[in-house]
């Protein structure tokens, strides 16, 4: 039944592989790619350095490819080069709407703080964050493990309410450990927050209801568009353009 709500969605909108697969297959593989996920964010986050700067990218790679193996279709996964074109204004107007968001609340002072990383406290090192680390490390991996694998999962267990959401959730659990931490390195957060425990567990649940929205977002722009062009371009543009603002926002009076 879910799987015929979510091909009865408008045509733009449809995005799933004409055939039905078994519902205990495709629980099985919702499990798996849910499995491989948690195992993923413990090894990025807790087994050293450099495990954790070739782990995501590498378990995006096998997720695709067992995913492929294991019958999920190129379209499911928002990979279809037909599915691209689509995506294409909604791709430009997500990079274009961030950068403008970003460079007001750069120049004002009152939310200027909030952009004070000390991780991007070099402008050389947010260039390279932004146009090689955030897109290799993160944004790609992560689009093709939630919005590619996952959703295209869950779209065949649940309907597209259940889906979007589930998924905006993992995406928000898997920031958990990623914000471990989060208001010691930013100025703007631990002056509102503090730095001890009560400010760390406040980091943490906001982290996870901001990049939940973000997922449930960033999941309704790759079933409204098909292909994950403009989720990857949204995602790339909150990180690296976040990233550039906050090497601008420490070199301009507080």
């Amino acid at each position: 039944m879910a799987s015929a709500m979510v091909l009865a969605a408008p045509a733009g909108m449809a995005w799933q592989s004409t055939d039905v697969p078994s519902r205990t297959r495709s629980l099985l593989l919702l499990g798996a790619v849910v499995a491989m996920l948690v195992v993923t964010n413990v090894l990025a986050h807790f087994a050293g350095h450099w495990v954790g700067i070739v782990v995501v990218p590498v378990a995006a790679v096998l997720l695709v490819g067992g995913s492929r193996l294991a019958g999920m279709r190129w379209r499911e996964m928002g990979l279809s080069p037909k599915e691209l074109r689509a995506g294409v204004p909604y791709a430009l107007a997500a990079v274009v709407a961030v950068f403008a968001v970003v460079s007001v609340a750069v120049a004002i002072p009152a939310t200027r703080q909030f952009f004070l990383s000390d991780r991007y406290d070099s402008a050389s090192e947010a260039l390279l964050a932004g146009l090689v680390v955030i897109p290799l490390q993160t944004v790609l991996p992560e689009e093709l493990m939630f919005r590619g694998v996952l959703q295209g999962a869950l779209g065949r267990v649940f309907g597209v309410r259940w889906m979007l959401g589930l998924g905006a959730l993992a995406f928000g659990l898997w920031h958990i450990s990623s914000s471990l931490g989060l208001t010691e390195g930013n100025e703007g957060l631990s002056d509102l927050l503090g730095s001890g425990t009560f400010g760390q567990i406040v980091g943490i649940l906001g982290a996870v209801v901001a990049t939940s929205v973000a997922g449930l977002v960033l999941g309704w722009l790759r079933l409204r568009t098909t292909s994950l062009l403009a989720p990857i371009s949204l995602h790339w543009a909150l990180n690296a353009v976040g990233a550039l603002g906050a090497a601008v926002a420490w070199h301009l009076p507080s």
